[in-house]
């Protein structure tokens, strides 16, 4: 019955497009326009899930790729959010102008200084997932200069000492483990790191190993970088992915609609050396980069 109220349906919007269309080239446009809205597309988003694996729902057919407990990749997927409809605060409380981008927003604190933009909010979830795990001696970047600034070191006084491309640590400051001073180092990656500094430092990947934690990135000033926080296969190893950004200026981090393929949204497919179109930014390629 339903299956013929559908088909009733559709046959009389083709009599109305006819009827009301003087030039055969476009009544395949208007077509396809009334029928996208008559036949409702599939909504993977449950409004009332607080964490990525539970605000969306996987296409028939697929399942999510199992990782170890403990991993980061089961920390980005079990990421908490913000209750559904939040929007995009930007860090002088100002509301972003486009709320329609995203599905979700990620529970990562903004500072009001501005600095955590977009590569930066990333280095920052990184770096809490290490702190949490106890993998403290493990936190360090970068700079775009290519010096290798450690927390550790940091949180044991050292500063650097930067004249242009030159960088030199120096011990100019009391050892000082405390979590607020871990923030403070942050500040100071966010400053002297970000996208050209990362595509630099980290390992590569192709696009067939791509998975989650890893980081779509085009670097430059400005460049724009994009991280994976899902990833779900079906019986023929066919993968879909979620994506999640900081972005500029400093903002909530967030999960991002497929403008392009809504009918799989937010779920995005890749393909090696093709480009990839997402709500803010267009990525000329399929370029991918692994935190260690």
């Amino acid at each position: 019955m339903k299956k013929y109220i559908v088909s009733l349906v559709i046959v009389i919007v083709l009599i109305v497009v006819f009827k009301n269309t003087s030039k055969g080239k476009m009544v395949s446009n208007h077509v396809k326009g009334i029928i996208t809205d008559v036949v409702t597309k599939p909504n993977y988003i449950n409004s009332k899930g607080d964490s990525i694996s539970t605000r969306v729902m996987i296409p028939e057919g697929y399942e999510r790729v199992k990782y170890k407990q403990g991993s980061f990749q089961i920390y980005l997927r079990h990421y908490p959010l913000k209750s559904y409809g939040s929007k995009i605060i930007n860090y002088d409380d100002s509301e972003y102008f486009a709320q329609h981008w995203h599905d979700a927003i990620l529970e990562v604190p903004v500072p009001s200084n501005g600095l955590q933009q977009c590569a930066d909010a990333l280095m920052r979830i990184r770096s809490e997932y290490l702190w949490e795990q106890n993998r403290k001696d493990e936190i360090g970047f970068n700079f775009t200069s290519g010096h290798y600034c450690s927390w550790n070191k940091y949180a044991q006084g050292y500063r650097p000492k930067i004249n242009g491309n030159k960088v030199t640590f120096h011990k100019t400051a009391s050892p000082n483990h405390s979590k607020t001073n871990f923030y403070t180092y942050l500040n100071l990656i966010y400053t002297y790191a970000g996208t050209l500094s990362m595509h630099s430092e980290l390992d590569k990947v192709l696009v067939k190993d791509v998975r989650i934690g890893d980081m779509l990135v085009t670097p430059g000033s400005p460049g724009h970088i994009e991280i994976v926080v899902d990833e779900i296969v079906n019986e023929k190893g066919n993968k879909m992915y979620l994506l999640a950004q900081g972005n500029t200026p400093a903002q909530n981090v967030c999960l991002l609609k497929n403008f392009e393929d809504t009918a799989i949204s937010p779920w995005y497919r890749f393909d090696e050396n093709q480009p990839v179109y997402t709500p803010s930014y267009y990525f000329d390629e399929a370029q991918f980069i692994r935190f260690k």
